[in-house]
């Protein structure tokens, strides 16, 4: 599963962004998994699956990994 970091996170609209190998991917607040969007931050380090949004590529099943210290 690749591994990215958050880049942005507009929690109020329920999306944001991970910066990873492929660029940055949006990614919805249904795609988290195991916690609530409200508390990933810019840097939390993320594992997702690559999935096909309406716009193009977007981040699916999104789990926290790490926090940043």
């Amino acid at each position: 599963m690749p591994e990215g970091k958050i880049k942005k996170v507009l929690s109020d609209k329920g999306f944001g962004f991970i910066e990873g190998d492929r660029g940055d991917l949006f990614f919805h607040h249904s795609e988290v998994q195991g916690i609530a969007i409200e508390q990933l931050h810019e840097g939390n380090i993320v594992e997702y699956q690559i999935g096909e949004g309406k716009k193009g590529p977007c981040a699916v099943s999104v789990r926290l990994v790490e926090q940043p210290a």
